[in-house]
């Protein structure tokens, strides 16, 4: 009889890492741009608004505080995990070696999810920074063609088409090469960090402290996007808040999923995670603070007098305050930059991909390497087409919530993963450990489970759901198939 709960063992993980097909051409400063390249959008340049408005006000900043904090101690339970096992599949290949196949399995599917969510919530946010980039040059697209069915206010056929056409076009580079991309997002990761540094000094001399004040509004009821009324405001606003944010982060899980490409992966990796973490978590505080203080929280709604904020809330700051040129630097480098987001994030779900499809848990066809660019091309450009097609009928701000289910439960379970591991495998050779692990493992799954539980109720739900399915896809395939059952 086959046990859910077999582990892969360590020998099989070096044995994938010496006849893996994918080019060791990444170092740990393209590691580290990977990271930041994923972490440096969505976040800064699109959630600043949504989570002012619908849920911290000013405090903003807090919640980013207590999201880096919370991605602090995942993020040191990934680097002693990618000093270990320096592999592609991130903390689905951490916890099949660990916990078991079951738990791998519960891991790896959400972190498809996790990734999906995001391309797509990115690409949603890219689309209203390059609607509002055409409008420089007197291009007014219809309001059918950006908005999803959803949101769409008006009657008849809606989608978002600029999400669409981005996604496909990110699909067709990513085919081409690993080596392409990585040289791609090192000149966007550049160009959109030189942006926000340009947001924060700028910014600041057109700051108005009264719209910090009071700094943490009281907590009220407001109405979200899915027309439910929530509470917002308050100590709740902020802890919602930072659940809200938290897929931002997801970067330095990126870089984990490189690790098969990495030239010095049990070096590189786990700096490359730490480094890029922190220096995201400074700016994204920064800039949440100059933003509140440009703009007053109220004014990011979209039912309000400034409509379109909510989709470009850094550039229309700038707009409000009178600094046209400032905002049209803010949009070139968000039109740009979150391109290098949706790009690391499907770069790095196709590395789960070939994970999973190793190991058997899901079709070979996912893993398939290209005979020349030696990329998984089939799960690229399959994974494309669904990306392309959600992020054009759906809502951000349930994208949004559903990466950071994703993410929050990928965390969780790293954390638990390396507890385990120092207890079953105490004398394995460690490059990089935790310190204190005891601690920073049970400070990481308190704060995380917190947030899952502040979550938006339909994205809770829809969660729910792909858990479930993920259930019965393990039963029905993934564990007739696997390897380590059916050697």
């Amino acid at each position: 009889m086959s046990n859910i709960w077999i582990k892969k063992p360590l020998s099989a993980y070096e044995a994938d890492i010496k006849k893996s097909g994918l080019k060791k051409i990444l170092g740990k400063w393209s590691l580290t741009a990977i990271g930041v390249g994923a972490i440096i959008g969505g976040g800064i340049f699109v959630l600043t608004g949504t989570g002012a408005y619908y849920n911290a006000g000013p405090a903003l900043a807090l919640s980013f505080v207590i999201a880096g904090i919370a991605c602090i101690f995942a993020a040191l339970c990934y680097a002693e995990f990618a000093s270990i096992l320096p592999v592609e599949g991130s903390a689905y290949a951490y916890a099949y070696g660990t916990v078991g196949e079951i738990f791998a399995w519960g891991l790896g599917w959400c972190l498809i999810l996790e990734y999906a969510m995001a391309s797509m919530a990115v690409s949603v946010s890219w689309s209203g920074y390059f609607t509002k980039f055409l409008k420089m040059f007197g291009i007014h697209l219809p309001d059918y063609l950006t908005s999803d069915p959803v949101s769409y206010t008006g009657e008849g056929f809606a989608m978002n088409l600029p999400a669409f056409i981005i996604v496909l076009l990110v699909t067709a580079l990513l085919v081409k090469g690993t080596k392409e991309a990585a040289k791609t997002n090192n000149f966007i990761v550049i160009l959109k960090t030189s942006a926000v540094v340009f947001v924060v000094i700028v910014g600041a001399f057109y700051v108005v402290p009264e719209n910090w004040i009071p700094f943490i509004p009281e907590q009220t009821m407001i109405k979200q996007t899915s027309g439910e009324m929530a509470p917002a405001y308050g100590f709740q606003g902020i802890i919602s808040g930072a659940a809200a944010i938290f897929f931002a982060y997801i970067g330095f899980d990126a870089v984990s999923t490189q690790a098969g490409e990495a030239i010095n992966p049990k070096k590189d990796v786990p700096f490359a995670i730490i480094t890029s973490l922190l220096i995201c978590t400074a700016l994204y505080i920064m800039v949440s603070l100059v933003l509140t203080g440009m703009m007053h929280y109220s004014d990011f709604d979209p039912l309000g007098k400034y409509p379109e904020a909510i989709k470009a809330p850094v550039a229309y700051a700038f707009e409000i305050a009178g600094k046209h040129w400032a905002s049209n630097i803010v949009t070139i480098a968000a039109t740009v930059g979150l391109i290098s987001v949706v790009m690391v994030m499907m770069m790095g779900q196709s590395r789960i991909f070939i994970g999973m499809s190793k190991d058997g848990l899901i079709p070979k066809f996912f893993g398939e390497l290209h005979p020349t660019t030696k990329t998984p091309y089939k799960g690229i450009i399959l994974l494309g087409l669904i990306v392309a097609t959600v992020s054009a009928l759906t809502p951000i701000s349930t994208l949004a919530h559903m990466t950071s289910f994703g993410t929050l439960f990928a965390f969780t379970m790293v954390c638990i993963a390396v507890w385990i591991m120092r207890k079953r495998q105490p004398n394995i050779e460690r490059p990089f450990k935790v310190p204190a692990y005891k601690l920073i493992v049970i400070l990481g799954v308190i704060i995380n489970i917190g947030l899952i539980l502040t979550l938006d109720k339909l994205a809770l739900l829809l969660s729910g759901f792909w858990l479930v399915l993920g259930i019965i896809v393990y039963f029905a395939y993934s564990k007739r198939n696997s390897k380590l059952n059916n050697p």
